[in-house]
């Protein structure tokens, strides 16, 4: 029992050291002006520097592109995977990005001549006030994920959708309401708002402990 106590107590007080020298690191590596000669002379760690791009300002694939776009610049973040390593961000660069909604007809479920005829009467119905987007996107659109949001698929940069996708939004204005074809279906598409630049792509400094 005596012996079991004092493996608790060094457990702890390993813990407790490693947590205060982790402090120390995270402080002193936002602190320098010099971050890679830092880790290789001082800390003598392997590091891995990461460009990230950002695809969408509201939908994040892991801890790197929440990152590139959440984090901070300078600011040290981790530790990460159970204390294997720490991020830095670097620097950060802007891209365009574009927030739209659509409408997707399944021509697996649809014709493609009956998914044309229905996106026209879609497509009247918002026009004339009879319906909304969001209202016709609940009912009709197969993309079970974007319908509950009444068809917003957030914001995200040129190159993330279909290419049939991403030309067409390339040359519509905000407000506009358009068809578009995709291996998916017949897609009805609205620009929800003007094209932004953001924060798009991220240098990051991945500190292996």
């Amino acid at each position: 029992m005596k012996k079991l106590f004092v493996l608790f107590v060094l457990v702890l007080l390993c813990s407790n050291t490693f947590s205060q020298n982790l402090a120390t690191i995270k402080k002193e590596l936002e602190a320098t002006d010099n971050p890679l000669g830092y880790v290789k002379y001082k800390l003598k760690k392997k590091y891995v520097i990461d460009t990230i791009t950002v695809l969408s300002t509201t939908e994040f694939l892991g801890v790197a592109d929440s990152l590139a776009y959440k984090g901070k610049v300078g600011k040290v973040y981790g530790p990460f995977k159970k204390g294997n390593y720490l991020i830095k961000v670097l620097a950060k660069l802007p891209n365009t990005f574009y927030h739209v909604s659509h409408i997707v007809l399944d021509t697996a479920i649809f014709r493609e001549k009956f998914a044309e005829n229905l996106a026209d009467t879609i497509i009247s119905k918002i026009k004339t006030g009879r319906s909304t987007f969001a209202n016709m996107a609940k009912t009709y659109s197969s993309d079970n994920v974007s319908s509950g949001k009444g068809g917003d698929l957030g914001w995200f940069i040129r190159g993330f959708m279909l290419p049939q996708l991403d030309d067409a939004i390339a040359t519509h204005k905000k407000g506009e309401i358009f068809k578009v074809w995709t291996d998916i279906g017949l897609h009805i598409v609205t620009i929800t708002d003007k094209p932004k630049e953001d924060n798009g792509f991220a240098l990051l400094l991945r500190v292996l402990l």
